[in-house]
């Protein structure tokens, strides 16, 4: 979830019809979570785009670090993984 909240945090997100309402959250968590390819690509949830990207390749994003107010879980904050 910090991921998600160090990405999106100081969005913006509105009621209906926003971003984070009428799309799945494999179309904007992936990018929180993954980097992109070499190619730039990252999946979206789509499976005729996704059959492209081995996923299992992807590097992970990096957690933000311990005390970023990106934690909502104090043990999270601490370090406590």
């Amino acid at each position: 979830m910090a991921r998600i909240n160090a990405c999106y945090g100081d969005c913006d997100i509105e009621p209906y019809p926003d971003l984070m309402c009428h799309e799945e959250p494999a179309y904007w968590a992936y990018g929180a979570y993954y980097v992109p390819d070499a190619a730039g690509r990252l999946p979206c949830g789509d499976e005729a785009h996704d059959r492209r990207i081995d996923v299992s390749s992807l590097a992970v994003r990096p957690v933000p670090a311990p005390g970023s107010p990106a934690w909502t879980l104090a043990e999270r904050a601490r370090g406590r993984t």
